[in-house]
């Protein structure tokens, strides 16, 4: 059977639409169940057990994703492992979290008598206000879809989107409550781009490099070879000691241009004077904005009055931060 680019085009719009409305309807859903399941969990003294089936069960495990790196300790546990022996995982102060469209699975309706006889208090995070999950939980945040994106009606589509994006409204509600900051954030994400940006400074980077400077009243020619030499593409210029410029590469283009005998001048003749500079405790991230809006490649690290050496914008870029 063939399917025209049209038809196939019409296909995605029409799910991305059904979904869409799947996401906005549940707003209708937060209620005060919903805000009382939020409360439950911030003030629990355990984790947070997550648990499904099928689709549901795939939903489940990016909501304890979502849970653990926003600061709720969070674990999955599958329905059907967990009538197999996976129980033990259920400590006296977890909340239970169950996760089903028709909140009747079989798998479902053996679970949950086992969990009420611990005591542990069960979220239902279902699609069905009637089903046997709702009505067995001790609170109900619902997920119902008026229809899947699935022309039979039939494949999770809809439904698992809605039950994704309410975990996210729920981790998201919890992060607010406990005031989880970017700081926390960055203690869950020490790896990759995301654990550098939020962790990486400037005094970690710019120890590699070679430390280009020159006295003012040094030769432009010699301060040509420390520029090349050091391979930065700039030159710190000191007087007693403290930085009062730079010389760059742009520097030495404009100086050629004007037509001056460069062999007479100076380096105080040529340089910039006053350069933007960062501190070495500053993020890496910050130093990466800075050079960005003002169009600049590196920056001279200053604590104090002390010249430490430069960052380069390639040394950000090799750490992948962008």
């Amino acid at each position: 059977m063939k399917i025209s680019t049209p038809e196939i085009k019409k296909s995605a719009l029409k799910t991305i639409d059904l979904e869409a409305q799947a996401i906005a309807g549940l707003a209708g859903f937060i209620d005060d169940d919903f805000a009382a399941c939020i409360h439950l969990i911030y003030n629990s003294k355990g984790r947070v057990i997550v648990t499904g089936i099928g689709k549901s069960a795939i939903i489940g495990e990016k909501i304890v994703a979502t849970f653990n790196s926003t600061g709720t300790p969070a674990i999955f546990m599958h329905a059907a492992d967990a009538v197999h022996g996976d129980l033990g995982i259920v400590q006296k102060d977890d909340v239970i979290i169950c996760i089903s469209k028709s909140g009747a699975t079989p798998e479902i309706q053996v679970l949950i008598p086992y969990l009420k006889l611990s005591g542990n208090k069960i979220i239902a995070l279902a699609g069905n206000r009637d089903s046997y999950l709702a009505h067995q939980a001790d609170y109900l945040i619902e997920t119902t879809v008026s229809q899947e994106a699935c022309p039979n009606n039939l494949a999770p589509t809809s439904s698992t989107t809605a039950q994704l994006v309410m975990g996210d409204a729920m981790a998201v509600a919890l992060l607010e409550l406990r005031g989880f900051s970017s700081e926390d954030f960055a203690l869950y994400h020490p790896g990759g781009a995301l654990g550098k940006k939020l962790f990486l400074k400037v005094a970690d980077l710019y120890i590699n490099n070679e430390k280009p400077m020159v006295n003012f009243d040094t030769d432009i020619p010699d301060a040509i070879v420390e520029i090349s030499s050091k391979r930065l593409g700039t030159t710190a210029v000191l007087k007693n000691g403290k930085l009062v410029g730079v010389i760059t590469d742009g520097d030495l283009r404009r100086m050629i241009q004007s037509g001056k005998p460069f062999h007479t001048l100076k380096a105080e003749e040529v340089m910039t004077k006053n350069p933007l500079t960062v501190s070495s405790g500053i993020l890496v991230a910050k130093a990466l904005d800075i050079m960005r809006s003002n169009n600049i490649t590196q920056l001279p690290v200053v604590d104090g009055d002390e010249y430490l050496g430069v960052i380069h914008l390639h040394d950000i870029l090799k750490e992948g931060i962008l």
